[in-house]
């Protein structure tokens, strides 16, 4: 059972930068692909960006591409998402997701992770 924690969250101006942490206990980090997703409120939660295991291919949303960077450092068994130039539409709690499908390098599906931590708030005044 793989536990993750998410931190980072708050108030920013837009344009304005944050960086999330998600750190992992429980089970082997490097084991698990890594995702975030994001809900903002009344609509559907979303993929923002996705690591592979060993943290050397990332993927991410057209909505964030060249604003957000997601990363890991397997030996603090923690996963970043560095978010620049952020926007009012950025305004969402964010969630990270780890998994572990059987030749599965990443994922964008929900359905596709495993563990999930609780979310942290992020919110971008214009």
């Amino acid at each position: 059972q793989v536990q993750l924690v998410e931190s980072g969250g708050g108030l920013v101006q837009a344009g304005g930068s944050l960086r999330l942490s998600c750190a992992a206990s429980g089970g082997t980090f490097s084991r698990y692909y890594m995702g975030w997703f994001r809900q903002a409120p009344g609509l559907e939660r979303e993929f923002v960006a996705a690591i592979t295991k060993s943290g050397s291919n990332t993927y991410y949303a057209d909505s964030v591409k060249g604003r957000f960077t997601i990363s890991r450092d397997n030996a603090k068994n923690t996963l970043y998402l560095q978010m620049n130039s952020l926007k009012p539409e950025d305004t969402a709690v964010y969630y990270c997701a780890a998994g572990r499908v059987f030749g599965l390098g990443y994922s964008r599906l929900q359905r596709e992770y495993d563990y999930w931590g609780q979310g942290t708030q992020v919110t971008v005044s214009s």
